[in-house]
């Protein structure tokens, strides 16, 4: 016997659920249905996938790693249906992009508008995420393109820088120090800072310490936040200093300041990525753009 494409819905229905009844219903199958189609599966592959016992279902180390195989395996099937709807219909396809914040401002809106001037038969769909999340949906398929702030990435994916930018310290609009009076970032050494998360980047939050770091202190953080929008607010508040990328002063209408480093080593790097060997035409096309840019 093979295994045949029931198996693995099978599998991924009870996977998702660790409970063979709810799996059973969401299949519209009974459950000593689902158990022995199950068990079939397990004896075609001659490995335990599940761990059962009266009161829970657990994934075995085998069972874990078909889930992100059949995971990937459903994820390209509904890709190439998203595709083949879109070439039938005279476009060319749908790419999907994740992006942190900061790309939102400059980088994203021009390749945006490129695609549409050059490729008006793609179609994106956007969301904002984080590195980690970004690079773990490339992995899975679940994005063609991502716009990350790393200094590297997995093997499995393809890296370009897109934008270099300067950094800002940003400022209550009422804070007594004005850019004319602005000599370096030890001005503000008794300050509370308010900072990007390690978790947004941690090349990024150790640029910041570095930053710092030169002009002999370190920063005493009381907040930190995964989104720009939280950190001004809090700067406008008073409740701190922060230190962001340049082009984040855009976009916002609130009552902070902003003044460039634009004298100091650090820069912030961002960069386009995407998984080798990703077959999406959209893709392949929108690359075309990012690389002669």
């Amino acid at each position: 016997m093979n295994i045949e494409f029931r198996h693995l819905e099978y599998f991924r229905a009870v996977a998702e659920e660790l409970n063979f009844g709810r799996a059973a219903e969401r299949l519209f199958i009974s459950q000593p249905g689902l158990s022995r189609q199950v068990k079939q599966m397990e004896e075609i592959l001659e490995v335990q996938l599940f761990e059962r016992t009266k009161r829970k279902v657990v994934l075995t180390p085998a069972g874990h790693f078909l889930k992100a195989e059949v995971d990937y395996i459903f994820n390209h099937l509904e890709l190439t249906k998203t595709q083949l709807k879109e070439i039938a219909s005279g476009n060319i396809g749908e790419l999907r992009v994740g992006f942190l914040g900061s790309a939102a401002h400059t980088v994203i809106p021009e390749l945006l508008v490129k695609i549409s001037q050059t490729f008006p038969g793609i179609k994106t769909s956007l969301e904002e995420l984080s590195n980690a999340i970004q690079i773990e949906m490339l992995e899975k398929d679940k994005l063609d393109l991502g716009f990350v702030r790393l200094a590297r990435v997995p093997e499995s994916l393809e890296m370009k820088m897109v934008h270099q930018d300067t950094f800002s310290v940003v400022l209550p609009i009422g804070h007594p120090l004005i850019e004319e009076g602005f000599k370096h970032v030890g001005q503000l050494k008794e300050e509370n800072f308010i900072l990007f998360s390690q978790d947004y980047s941690s090349i990024y939050y150790d640029k910041i310490m570095s930053i710092c770091e030169d002009k002999g202190f370190s920063p005493r953080i009381t907040h930190k936040s995964v989104h720009a929008l939280t950190i001004f607010k809090l700067v406008e508040a008073g409740l701190g200093v922060a230190i962001v990328p340049t082009s984040l002063k855009q976009g916002y209408d609130l009552k902070v300041k902003f003044i460039e480093l634009d004298k100091i080593k650090q820069k912030t790097e961002l960069y386009a990525v995407w998984k080798k060997g990703n077959r999406n035409a959209a893709l392949s096309k929108v690359l075309q753009l990012i690389q002669d840019s």
